[in-house]
């Protein structure tokens, strides 16, 4: 089979590698149907993310068809359709029986793509199968699903729960990418008043107008302090959420927040980001970052069918699984290509 192997910062291959076989009882075999590209992925690539190997497949993020389980699995067969998720969960170790399956401490949390191989490929092993994919209903495409990988449990748990909006708050969401468009989306299921979205990409402050931000500000051009204080009487935002993962992103988020508001960090940081304490000590402010756990995934899932998400404008290109590199390309660059989420299907 193929899968998209990391050959160290800089380089990736579209390449023949070994079939994925059953290692331990809890794993499955799924055959990739779709599967799409993550910032991390970028991060990865720009060698922010060091523990992830030369010679490692890429991805974490899936819809697939069951083809083999482990002898541990039950309640998962051969030919179920499932989503598997970016978090792997042991469901023993004391993290996992609290819900918080990112820090999983019995071989699990972010594994896919980082520290075992991912799911960029033609046949992709999951790990502890049995809690960390999910059957999908007919009515659910997998493009849709795939959606429910990463970027919408992550804005909504790391992003929206973390920052703990509110009705009435106003949000301003650092980053008009796939995990800040997703951001909007959650957070309106909060009715705050006022959704503010900042980004330094026309094409894609336009998108976050489309799914429900209330105000835009373009970097370069606009004054995102001077803005956000006209907005809120001079006091500034409730919850500021940073979905970028740069030191300038993250120190603009805390002049934005107003004081007794959160910051919520949603974005991977490769580099230091200075805290001013000596400006936020005074103020009451909570700053929040987190690795996704994934225990909102059933829950939005029960969103998504039941129409209360529609996530149908973060998809802007398709490809086949085998264009990887030309997908990579197109969503490495969105100020020239206008991407937000890519996705790659047999």
């Amino acid at each position: 089979m193929k899968g998209l192997v990391y050959g160290g910062p800089g380089s990736r291959s579209w390449t023949v590698i070994p079939d994925p076989t059953i290692q331990e009882p809890r794993d499955a075999i799924i055959r990739v149907d779709a599967v799409t590209i993550c910032g991390t992925d970028l991060h990865i690539l720009g060698g922010d993310v060091p523990e992830v190997a030369v010679g490692r497949v890429l991805g974490h993020e899936a819809v697939g068809t069951v083809v083999e389980t482990g002898s541990g699995i039950s309640g998962l067969a051969k030919g179920d359709r499932v989503l598997a998720s970016c978090i792997s969960a042991c469901g023993i170790c004391r993290y996992c029986r609290q819900g918080t399956y990112g820090q999983c401490l019995g071989g699990g949390g972010w594994i896919l793509g980082h520290l075992v191989d991912g799911v960029q490929a033609e046949y992709a092993r999951i790990p502890f199968a049995d809690l960390s994919t999910y059957k999908l209903p007919e009515q659910v495409t997998d493009e849709t699903a795939v959606l429910l990988a990463d970027i919408l449990p992550t804005s909504y748990e790391v992003g929206v729960l973390n920052g703990d909006v509110r009705p009435g708050d106003t949000v301003v969401v650092v980053g008009a990418g796939p995990i800040g468009l997703a951001a909007v989306l959650t957070a309106r299921l909060y009715s705050p008043a006022r959704i503010v979205m900042i980004d330094k990409a026309e094409s894609r402050l336009q998108a976050a107008k489309t799914i429900g931000a209330d105000d835009t500000i373009l970097v370069g051009t606009d004054d995102p302090l001077g803005i956000v204080q006209a907005l809120t009487g001079g006091l500034g935002a409730d919850v500021v959420i940073e979905a970028v993962g740069t030191p300038q992103t993250f120190e603009l988020c805390t002049t934005l927040v107003r004081p007794g508001g959160h910051i919520a960090n949603v974005g991977v940081h490769g580099k230091p980001a200075t805290l001013h304490l000596e400006d936020l000590w005074s103020r009451d402010v909570t700053i929040t970052t987190g690795l996704v756990d994934t225990y909102s995934t059933p829950q939005l899932l029960d969103m998504l069918v039941a129409g209360q998400l529609d996530v149908g404008h973060l998809v802007t290109h398709r490809f086949e699984l085998g264009d990887v590199a030309e997908a990579y390309d197109v969503f490495a660059d969105p100020a020239r290509t206008g991407a937000l989420k890519v996705v790659l299907s047999r």
